[in-house]
């Protein structure tokens, strides 16, 4: 299935969209480990790098373990047993783990009952669905409010796109003659649900196969049970693994086949059968067009080189001969809302 996701959130505005209510019912935001690290991007695959979630005490032991921290780790779990001077000798891929045998192989086990439970964040992630003529991508993500078009913020509430929080594994691996900790993490998958199980039966993100789906953690009670691993034990929070059928989806470009191309043309909605760039608005993804619309708005004469905040600041490689301004003014000039439809398998 996919073997890639996007999130294209700059690190402050990430950091809003992770507010959350700590033990005592304080509103916090995350604070950022290693943010200098961080890159959005449209297009992520495994070995690159990415922001997840975890409890602070993971790194401070004495840190209240409702506490979050967000921190950018490298997608591919090297375990902290491996003994190699080099985790690229690693022989076996690891940037999904099965949720049927994730207490079972020695890879994620230790980690995982160790309480190294992590929030893989995302706007979404991509799949693919076997064609005749080759492979359909589509963009998967969480529903989204028609209050993310307004504002990013209202008071201390974020606003903007809801992001998808992905379970996941981590583990920290210190290379035998010393040096710096490497931060790794594993997403877990799981059955496809009905809703996308015509794109595949089961789906994964890894690049290389068919694994599963993400396992998605839909809503906070979710994330607070996962990451708090000194409250909710290991045998507790694995019953939040499973399938949810909240989630919507897209048609993209194969635009986003190539691992190079990272700009907001990988997550553009198209009309399949249409010409390429061909461009449809929806009302699952009306929010997203209407969001790059008001920053559009908000100021009309732009450069190439000069994008909408939204996307000016993720694009960082050359743009194809189709610049993503192009597909942007073909976005925006699509009119017409048809009804709102998901699929039936």
């Amino acid at each position: 299935m996919c073997g890639r996701t996007a999130c294209s959130l700059a690190a402050d505005n990430l950091r809003r969209a992770c507010a959350y209510r700590d033990r005592r019912g304080q509103q916090r935001q995350p604070e950022w480990v290693r943010q200098e690290r961080y890159q959005p991007s449209y297009n992520k695959g495994p070995q690159s790098s990415g922001p997840v979630l975890l409890s602070r005490r993971h790194l401070q032991q004495d840190a209240d373990s409702s506490e979050r921290v967000l921190m950018d780790m490298r997608w591919g779990l090297v375990p902290s047993w491996f003994k190699q001077d080099n985790p690229s000798k690693l022989q076996f891929n690891t940037s999904n783990c099965r949720s049927d045998s994730m207490l079972s192989k020695s890879s994620y086990k230790g980690a995982l009952l160790k309480g190294k439970r992590c929030v893989v964040l995302a706007d979404g992630f991509y799949e693919w669905q076997q064609q005749s003529g080759g492979k359909q991508p589509y963009f998967i993500y969480f529903p989204q409010t028609k209050d993310a078009t307004d504002k990013e913020m209202e008071g201390d509430e974020w606003k903007g796109w809801r992001l998808l929080t992905m379970a996941g594994i981590f583990d920290c691996w210190e290379p035998p003659g010393g040096g710096e900790m490497l931060y790794t993490y594993t997403i877990i998958t799981v059955d496809a649900s009905k809703d996308v199980s015509f794109i595949h039966h089961r789906q994964v993100i890894t690049g290389k196969g068919v694994a599963g789906m993400p396992a998605i953690l839909d809503g906070d009670e979710a994330i607070r049970k996962w990451l708090d691993f000194a409250e909710v034990p290991t045998q507790e929070a694995v019953k939040l693994i499973q399938p949810t059928e909240n989630i919507v989806f897209h048609p993209v470009s194969t635009f986003v086949n190539n691992i190079r191309n990272n700009t907001p043309e990988c997550v553009a909605p198209i009309e399949l059968g249409a010409k390429r760039w061909e461009i449809r608005a929806t009302p699952s993804n009306k929010v997203m067009l209407d969001w790059l619309k008001s920053s559009q708005e908000a100021s009309p004469q732009k450069k190439e080189n000069d994008l909408p905040k939204w996307t000016s600041q993720f694009i960082h490689s050359s743009s194809p001969k189709k610049t993503s301004a192009c597909v942007l003014q073909q976005w925006l000039g699509k009119q017409g809302q048809p009804p709102a439809k998901k699929h039936k398998a």
